[in-house]
């Protein structure tokens, strides 16, 4: 890794493609461990991708969207321009797609509205806390 890369970190475009990996890996139910040993890789090495700390060759790029049943244009953010690549990022921090999975399990409306306005309130509050 260079300085530059030190100092400013992962590239926001390695990021966002490791975003979407994860979250095509956990909507597929598959883990780290599988995804790796299906690839040849080590399970740290796919946390690395998922990160955003390791680029992904275009080699293993198409390996990993045939294993998760996907294209390379959706992996890498070109088969839907009206989505943002900050969602996918916001999608690869911790607790997200736990958040995510909890939220869609919700049935009423009235505990969706609930787990809303709870997230807004705490964000608010981070927020005014800075």
């Amino acid at each position: 890794m260079s300085v530059s890369e030190e100092i400013l970190g992962p590239d926001p475009i390695d990021v966002a493609v490791g975003a979407r990996i994860r979250a095509r890996r956990k909507v597929q139910g598959f883990s780290q461990s599988h995804v790796a040993q299906q690839l040849g890789l080590t399970f740290q090495q796919i946390q690395k991708y998922e990160r955003g700390v390791n680029r992904v060759s275009a080699s293993k790029l198409v390996q990993i969207a045939g294993l998760l049943g996907t294209s390379v244009a959706w992996l890498v953010g070109e088969e839907d321009k009206n989505s943002s690549d900050d969602q996918w990022s916001i999608l690869g921090e911790a607790g997200a797609m736990e958040l995510l999975q909890s939220f869609s399990e919700l049935k009423s409306p009235r505990a969706r509205s609930a787990l809303v306005r709870l997230a807004r309130a705490m964000a608010a509050e981070n927020e005014d806390a800075a």
